[in-house]
Parts: C-alpha cells; sequence; structure tokens
C-alpha cells in the first residue's frame, strides 16, 4: 500500500464526512441566520427562538438526508471492502 493510495482513500473519506456534515449543517445554519434577523430587527433576545427552531431543522435535515447518508457511508464501506485485495497489493 503506497502512500498515494492511502492520501486518496483519506480524502475520499473526508469528503464523504463533509458532504454528510454539510447536509445536516447548513438547513440549520440558514435558519439560524433568519432567525437571528428576525430577532435584530424586533430586538427579542429570547434564547429558545434561536435555539428550537434550529433543533427543530436539524432533526428534520437528519430525518430527509438520512438515506442518503447511509447510502454514501455504505457505497464507501463497499468500496473499501470490495477493494482490499488491490489496496494492500
Amino acid at each position: 500500500m503506497t502512500t498515494g493510495v492511502v492520501l486518496d482513500l483519506f480524502g475520499s473519506a473526508i469528503w464523504v464526512v463533509v458532504l454528510i456534515v454539510s447536509a445536516i449543517v447548513i438547513p440549520g445554519l440558514i435558519v439560524g441566520l433568519i432567525v437571528s434577523i428576525f430577532q435584530a430587527a424586533t430586538q427579542i433576545n429570547e434564547q429558545t427562538l434561536s435555539f428550537l427552531p434550529r433543533l427543530i431543522v436539524t432533526l428534520l435535515a437528519l430525518m430527509a438526508f438520512g438515506p442518503w447518508i447511509v447510502t454514501e457511508l455504505m457505497d464507501q464501506f463497499n468500496f473499501l471492502f470490495m477493494n482490499i485485495p488491490r489496496l494492500i497489493g
């Protein structure tokens, strides 16, 4: 196993992690920005007003992107598992 192969595998794994995390985090960031703009416009400084919508959107994103996340992880695992002989030697 050469360093090039290891770096390719590591890069592929990092890319899958970035995709999965961004699918979960970006909707929460957008909702947080919208709530922050609303709070700044109305001068309401309630902590639960900023936390609860982000929590709900994050959970909805997990439910919506859950099958896609599992598919991506399974594809990555299957690629690694099926290519063990080629990767090792």
